[in-house]
């Protein structure tokens, strides 16, 4: 059963709170100023994502977002909803089964898979889609905080 959820008021789950099936999700617009970040901020400048003259002659018939950029916005669900503050990514694999364009809007969801509490890992469904196609799908393992840190005076 899928139970959405929003961000925790801590700012996180605990390990303790996850139960299998919730799920969150966040929608990030591409446009040209995130294209252009990312590039830059990868190192990345593949004329197929920045290039509308070479892109065009591509199978694509014109510029993509980089893969990995779409990738990304699951780092915004599990970092910032589901888990949340606290959690880090120790591995994640990822299918990307169409392009994303400029002007696309991409809902990132993130499902709770499994929770192992001896390890305090959890296992993520992660998709990217673009209207009704999914874009990207895959899974993350993140290890998840057991408790929370008391707040400083």
């Amino acid at each position: 059963m899928t139970q959405s959820v929003q961000a925790h008021p801590s700012g996180g789950y605990i390990l303790e709170e996850l139960q299998v099936g919730m799920t969150a999700e966040k929608a990030v617009p591409v446009d040209e100023a995130r294209i252009q970040q990312f590039a830059e901020a990868s190192d990345d400048f593949n004329p197929l994502h920045v290039d509308e003259a070479f892109a065009s002659k591509t199978a694509y018939r014109g510029r993509i977002a980089h893969g990995l950029l779409s990738a990304s916005f699951g780092s915004a669900v599990v970092g910032m909803i589901l888990p949340g503050a606290g959690s880090i990514f120790l591995s994640q694999n990822t299918a990307f089964h169409k392009p994303v364009r400029i002007g696309d809007v991409v809902i990132a969801r993130v499902t709770v898979a499994s929770i192992d509490l001896e390890s305090a890992r959890v296992v993520l469904r992660c998709e990217g889609l673009v209207g009704d196609d999914v874009v990207l799908d895959g899974e993350a393992t993140v290890r998840v905080p057991r408790r929370r840190r008391p707040a400083r005076d």
